[in-house]
């Protein structure tokens, strides 16, 4: 749903107002009948031989994925990775707000970026007065578990973890993990040979 979500914002944005499933699929590189099948598990939302109101689609994936209301964000480490998170623009299309920001460097701590002040992690301990339940993990390897316990005793309820390791938490907490490394380390073996 979020790579439908995000054909569909970015249609809209060339100005589109409705749309085939063969029109997405192509745009998002999927199989029409898997769109299809996909949008029938949550309602009816097109019109045969017309297609869908991107408009309308769009607001009902969001509602769908919750993204309808805007999702605040803590951010944690804010060495190369971290700041080049933090400025990234486009998580504003999908209703994420970088809320905060946390580091354990002194160096560090007090900086503003982005309109957002850094914090010491010691302050992590005040997410959940903020009402902030969503974090992005971009610490060392080895800090990674610590920082993941203070989030979860601070009340949140999903990390995507930029750390290269696994992270354990208590079955209430999702986690993504986005190892870029690994990832990459896949990539050869689909490649053709020359």
């Amino acid at each position: 749903m979020p790579i439908y979500l995000r054909g569909l914002l970015l249609t809209s944005e060339q100005g589109q107002k409705s749309i085939s499933s063969r029109n997405l699929a192509n745009f998002v590189g999927v199989n029409p009948c898997q769109i299809r099948k996909d949008f029938s598990y949550f309602g009816d939302f097109g019109t045969r031989g017309v297609g869908y109101n991107v408009g309308k689609l769009a607001k009902e994936i969001k509602r769908i994925l919750k993204l309808d209301v805007i999702q605040k964000m803590a951010l944690v480490g804010v060495g190369n990775l971290g700041s080049a998170i933090l400025a990234y623009p486009d998580f504003g299309i999908y209703g994420f707000d970088i809320a905060a920001a946390f580091d354990a460097n002194p160096k560090k701590v007090g900086r503003k970026i982005k309109n957002i002040t850094v914090e010491h992690v010691s302050k992590l301990r005040t997410l959940k007065k903020r009402k902030i339940k969503l974090a992005v993990m971009a610490v060392p390897r080895q800090a990674a578990q610590e920082t993941a316990d203070a989030l979860v005793r601070a009340g949140v309820k999903g990390i995507l973890n930029f750390s290269p390791c696994h992270i354990a938490v208590p079955k209430k907490v999702k986690v993504i993990t986005i190892d870029i490394a690994m990832d990459l380390a896949r990539l050869p073996y689909y490649m053709p040979a020359s």
